[in-house]
C-alpha cells in the first residue's frame, strides 16, 4: 500500500525502509465490505434514527464494513439539490469511512427530470422511489416510469421499495378498526403478495422503461419468485436482501413486553420457511446483495411511541456492525456460501452496481486501500451491551458467531485494531459514484 492506494499485489513484496508490516497469519485479507442501504441521522415518525453519521460509521468500521451508502431524502416541493446539500451537512466532519448517497425521489415536479441529472453529475448515481408508506413517501406508477425513463438517459440505477402501500393501507384500517394494535399486526398487515405484486409491476415498468432496476430489501420467496422470474428472461433485474430476513422470522414480533416492537422494520419479518429460500436466492444470485437497512430507533422512548398502535412504531432495526459477522457465521461456516460469494454479496457486487468499482470492493493495484483482515476463528457472541451501534437492543443478541474483523483499513489507515478504534470522525470521503455501473453491463 502506497499512501491511500494498493500499490502492488504479489508474494514476496520486500519490505520497504520506513515501511509498516502487518502480520497476518491465519487471517483472510478482504475487501472492505460495503453496506448499500443505511439511513444515519434519518427522521422518521416525528423521532430521528438513534446512529449519526459519526456513531453509525464507526459501529460500520467495527464490523469490517469501509463504505456505506446513505439515501438523502427530496422533501415534496423542494429540489434534490436541498436535500444532497443537508446530508452532506449531516455527514460533514463525522464520517469516520467513506460514504455515497442515494436520492430519495418524492415529488419530481416541473424540474424534477433535470434535477436527476444534476445529482448524476454530483456522483448520486442511484435514486430510491418508494410504493409504499401512502402521504408521506409513495409516489404513483407515472412518477416511477418517468424516474426510471429518465434513468436509461443518464445511467443511474432506480432502488425501489416494493410494497403495495395502497392495499396495505386498506388492510391497515380493518386491523385498528378491530383493535388490532400490537407488534405483530405490523407484519400481519403488509403480506409477502403485496410485496411481490409491487416487484412485479417494478420490473415491469423497468423493462417498457428500458432501465434495470435494483429492489431493495427483499424479504420473501414470493418476491424472491418474481425477481429470479425476470432475471431467467435476461432483465436486468436486481435485489438485495438483509441478515434479519435470513436469520430472523414473524415470531419475534409476538415478543411479551412490547419487546415485538424491537422487529417492526418494513417489509416485515417473515414465516421461517421463507428463510431457506432466500439463502438459496443468494447461492444461486437471483439475489446479489446482501446489505442491512440499517436504521436504528431506541426502544426505550423511540419504539415505544406505538405503544398503543403499532403504525407509531418508528419502522427500522439496527445492523450495521454485524452483517459480515451474520453472513460469515451462518453461510460461510454453515456451507450456504463461498468464501468468494461471501465477499461477491458483501462488497465487489455492491460496488459494482453502485458505481465505486474497481475503486472499491476490491484487492487490486489502484484500488483504495480498504482491507479487513479477517480472523475465521475468532467467536463473538453479539449483545447490545458490548456493540458500538447507538441502540439500546440488538436485533441478534446473544447471537455467537465465528469469524470477525480483527484489523480494518480506510484507504491505507488502520482504523480498527483488535476492537480498538484507531480512526477519527470526519476522515470519511464522499463518494461520487459513476453512473451506468455494472446493472448496465
Amino acid at each position: 500500500i502506497e499512501g491511500e492506494r494498493i500499490r502492488e499485489v504479489r508474494t514476496n513484496i520486500p519490505a520497504q525502509a520506513g515501511g509498516k508490516v502487518i502480520d497476518a497469519t491465519g487471517l483472510y485479507v478482504m475487501p472492505g465490505g460495503i453496506d448499500a442501504h443505511t439511513h444515519l441521522d434519518m427522521p422518521f415518525g416525528g423521532t430521528t434514527s438513534a446512529d449519526d453519521f459519526e456513531t453509525g460509521t464507526r459501529a460500520a468500521a467495527f464490523g469490517g464494513t469501509t463504505s456505506i451508502v446513505d439515501f438523502a431524502i427530496q422533501a415534496r416541493a423542494t429540489r434534490m439539490r436541498e436535500a444532497l446539500d443537508a446530508w452532506w451537512r449531516k455527514a460533514e466532519g463525522r464520517a469516520c469511512i467513506d460514504y455515497g448517497l442515494h436520492m430519495i425521489v418524492t415529488d419530481l415536479g416541473e424540474a424534477g427530470l433535470e434535477d436527476m441529472d444534476d445529482m448524476v453529475r454530483e456522483g448520486v448515481a442511484s435514486f430510491k422511489l418508494f410504493m409504499a408508506y401512502p402521504n408521506v413517501l409513495m409516489v404513483d406508477d407515472a412518477t416511477i416510469f418517468k424516474a426510471l425513463s429518465q434513468t436509461a438517459r443518464n445511467g443511474a440505477l432506480i432502488c425501489m421499495h416494493a410494497e403495495n402501500g395502497s392495499v396495505i393501507d386498506v388492510i391497515i384500517a380493518r386491523a385498528l378498526a378491530e383493535g388490532k394494535t400490537a407488534p405483530i399486526y405490523h407484519a400481519l398487515t403488509r403480506p409477502p403478495r403485496a410485496e411481490a405484486e409491487a416487484v412485479h409491476r417494478a420490473i415491469a415498468m423497468a423493462e417498457i422503461a428500458g432501465a434495470p432496476v435494483y429492489i431493495v430489501h427483499l424479504s420473501s420467496e414470493d418476491a424472491l419468485n418474481e425477481v429470479r422470474e425476470a432475471r431467467d428472461r435476461g432483465v436486468p433485474a436486481f435485489a438485495e436482501t438483509c441478515p434479519q430476513y435470513l436469520l430472523l422470522s414473524i415470531e419475534e414480533l409476538e415478543r411479551p413486553n412490547f419487546e415485538g416492537a424491537k422487529y417492526v422494520f418494513t417489509p416485515p419479518l417473515r414465516s421461517k420457511d421463507h428463510l431457506p429460500k432466500l439463502w438459496d436466492g443468494l447461492k444461486h444470485d437471483h439475489l446479489q446483495v446482501v446489505s442491512t437497512d440499517h436504521c436504528p430507533f431506541c426502544f426505550a422512548d423511540q419504539k415505544t411511541l406505538g405503544k398503543d398502535d403499532f403504525t407509531k412504531i418508528p419502522n427500522g432495526g439496527p445492523g450495521i456492525e454485524n452483517r459480515l459477522q451474520l453472513i460469515y457465521h451462518h453461510g460461510v461456516n454453515a456451507g450456504k456460501l463461498s468464501l468468494n460469494r461471501f465477499v461477491e454479496l458483501t462488497s465487489t457486487t455492491p460496488a459494482r452496481l453502485f458505481g465505486m468499482y474497481p475503486r472499491k470492493g476490491e484487492i487490486a493495484p489502484g484500488s483504495d486501500a480498504d482491507l479487513v483482515l479477517w480472523d475465521p476463528n475468532a467467536v463473538h457472541t453479539i449483545s447490545a451491551k458490548t456493540h458500538h451501534m447507538r441502540v439500546d437492543y440488538s436485533m441478534f443478541e446473544g447471537f455467537q458467531v465465528k469469524g470477525d474483523a480483527r484489523t480494518v483499513l480506510s484507504r491505507g489507515e488502520v482504523i480498527v485494531d483488535s476492537g480498538r478504534f484507531t480512526g477519527k470522525p470526519g476522515r470519511g470521503n464522499y463518494l461520487k459514484r459513476a453512473a451506468r455501473g455494472g446493472a448496465w453491463k
